[in-house]
């Protein structure tokens, strides 16, 4: 990987010398009134932390009756402070930290669960909250933490890789891309039908560095043009996490088009896709072309336009142990791109007929487009891997 370090903003997952992980779970029953008071909860806190920083996963547990929205409260010690959030709004003042539901993850039926998560920082060794509430409820309980994971012996490589990289399966800007066509880790292709869309490495427009990778995308049926990444995504996750910095041209027509297509296994090798319909991003599963969001007018709307003619950061989020996945653009959460499992209105009607979960096997970049809309888009500081890589 080159050049890639001096530019990095964000450290999100550990280094491996450095990992460990922290599970917390506490239950307790208690009495409470009103409809958005919690009577019961369990929360699971489990932290991947390293010298200087720390992400964390939080799932609540709703065991009493439905709330129509929530907020978790909890206590840091020593220096710990949190910088970015997904799924929730997460604020801090002191040693107080308060996560509020988004506008679409509020209802928490009883039994039900919501996951989110943040990134923080802090130099002290902290053990994990033990004093959560529920909609101003406590949920109590002990520390059930297991053991801290001693580090690996297995020694680190000669070269460290970046800060951003670590042991990302993906991470590449182009910058040691030797000639005019993709070659090395990326290989063009034509996955169903090839028309006239073209793929080249670019050095006049890049998001960093000096190189980036272009696709001439062209209209017509089945007019496929893409960049394979060389690497085998199948053992990613149970999270895989996907970043990348993608510029274009045109706006997204109103027929279906797709710039992102990952061979899925859940769907023997059919395509799970990201592209626009309508004018706004969209996720496409090409075994039964489902959508998400619906095509309503209403779901489109909880989707976003890509910009044309500037960078923009995309990245995403997919569970290969549920049908579950998210989507930001510049880091601000997508309402119509996110499905957790809980059927919503105009948004998951069609991505929930489907319950097997999705198992990425590969990564493509580029141009596939079914009737209108030629496209030249770029791609650079493209990174995967288990854990999320920010803007």
């Amino acid at each position: 990987m080159s050049n890639l370090l001096p530019r990095l903003l964000h450290r999100p997952w550990t280094a491996a010398a450095a990992a460990l992980a922290l599970v917390f779970s506490v239950f307790v029953v208690v009495p409470a009134s009103g409809s958005d008071m919690a009577s019961g909860c369990r929360v699971d806190y489990t932290a991947n932390e390293w010298t200087g920083g720390y992400t964390a996963q939080v799932r609540i547990t709703n065991t009493g009756s439905a709330l129509s929205d929530w907020q978790l409260a909890w206590t840091y010690g020593g220096d710990r402070h949190v910088t970015s959030a997904w799924n929730a709004t997460v604020t801090q003042a002191g040693h107080s930290v308060t996560a509020v539901n988004t506008v679409w993850n509020g209802v928490l039926a009883g039994g039900g669960s919501v996951d989110f998560g943040l990134q923080g920082v802090g130099q002290s060794a902290e053990s994990v909250p033990t004093d959560f509430t529920l909609n101003g409820v406590s949920c109590g309980g002990e520390d059930t933490s297991p053991p801290t994971t001693p580090p690996p012996t297995t020694p680190p490589p000669t070269t460290p890789p970046s800060a951003e990289c670590d042991d990302a399966a993906v991470c590449e800007d182009f910058e040691d891309q030797a000639g005019p066509a993709p070659a090395g880790n990326w290989r063009f292709t034509a996955p169903d039908c090839q028309g006239s869309g073209t793929a080249a490495v670019d050095t006049e427009i890049a998001h960093s560095g000096t190189q980036s990778l272009r696709l001439d995308g062209r209209a017509g049926y089945c007019n496929h043009a893409f960049v394979a990444a060389t690497a085998d995504l199948s053992s990613v996750g149970p999270v895989l996490h996907v970043r990348m910095w993608v510029r274009h041209t045109t706006a997204f027509p109103a027929a279906h088009v797709t710039f992102v297509s990952m061979p899925d296994s859940s769907q023997g090798g059919k395509a799970l896709r990201i592209g626009g319909q309508n004018g706004a991003l969209q996720w496409n599963r090409e075994s039964d072309d489902a959508t998400l969001p619906a095509q309503s007018p209403v779901g489109v709307g909880l989707s976003r336009p890509l910009p044309t003619g500037s960078w923009q950061c995309l990245r995403f989020a997919v569970d290969t142990s549920a049908p579950q996945l998210d989507t930001w653009l510049n880091d601000e959460q997508v309402p119509g791109l996110h499905a957790d499992g809980v059927p919503t209105q105009d948004v998951d009607q069609q991505w929930l007929s489907r319950s097997t979960p999705p198992r990425p096997l590969s990564l493509r970049l580029g141009w596939e487009s079914y009737g209108t809309g030629d496209d030249t888009l770029w791609f650079d500081d493209v990174v995967v891997g288990s854990s999320p890589i920010g803007c």
